[in-house]
């Protein structure tokens, strides 16, 4: 197995004096690919701002490629190769598209003409306003801002959120070429578990901040009793399982 990317150790940690993740851990192995499901509420976004450093630990230790960050302030996560695509979008309104990409921009893999190839239709809109954009294109937008920091690890907060389904489509074939061609690490929250089973190769289910349940992407795709109980869906597995051929 790949030596890890990204380590929670016996991590607890929330707001303020509330504990939201109690004693959670796991690795993301370098170019990995982990999906974390769990209902509404149960700790996954927090999860994703303790990684960035958004959120004070109560316990325990985070690593990126075996360095304690646990104390390191966001920009510096970022620096080191940690990249967050935020549930909000945060894109700015009064920047041009190709501004919007390049105002964090770093050398590396990810460059405008790969994030042309990756999202035509941004391409298309270069020269159009952050709020010109439908939400779909700003989620895209959001996305290839994140990607021109050439990250290491891509952490993406509920992507395909109240997108249509066409705008699905494409984000989650987006999704999976940098998971599978790009030798990125990627952590996805998604409500869509389907979804998020077919584009990850493991994935952890959050109950009441803590892991409740550790198992590969495609063996709890076709647990559907274990998905019913933690996520409370009832799945397609044969048509989630095609999206991933």
């Amino acid at each position: 197995m790949a030596e890890p990317i990204l380590e929670f150790r016996d991590v607890s940690a929330g707001y303020g004096s509330g504990i939201v993740l109690d004693h959670v851990s796991f690795a993301v192995p370098e170019g990995g690919s982990l999906a974390l499901l769990g209902r509404n509420g149960v700790g996954k976004t927090t999860m994703i701002l303790t990684a960035m450093g958004f959120l004070p630990l109560a316990r325990g230790s985070i690593h990126f490629r075996g360095q304690d960050v646990s104390r390191l302030p966001s920009h510096k996560r970022a620096r080191l190769g940690l990249g967050w695509v935020p549930q909000e979008r945060d894109i700015f309104p009064s920047l041009s598209v190709e501004e919007n990409l390049t105002v964090a921009a770093r050398s590396g893999r990810w460059t405008l003409d790969a994030i042309w190839e990756l999202f035509p239709r941004l391409k298309e809109r270069r020269a159009n306003m952050g709020n010109q954009l439908s939400g779909g294109e700003q989620q895209m937008l959001t996305i290839g801002r994140t990607l021109m920091t050439n990250p290491a690890v891509l952490l993406l907060d509920e992507p395909l959120e109240g997108l249509a389904p066409i705008i699905v489509e494409e984000l989650t074939a987006a999704i999976r070429a940098m998971a599978q061609n790009e030798g990125m690490a990627l952590v996805l929250v998604e409500q869509h578990a389907d979804v998020a089973l077919a584009l990850t190769e493991d994935a952890l289910v959050i109950e009441r901040g803590t892991v409740a349940h550790r198992a590969k992407s495609q063996a709890l795709l076709a647990d559907r009793a274990t998905l019913d109980r933690y996520v409370g869906m009832n799945l397609d597995v044969d048509d989630a399982a095609s999206r991933k051929a």
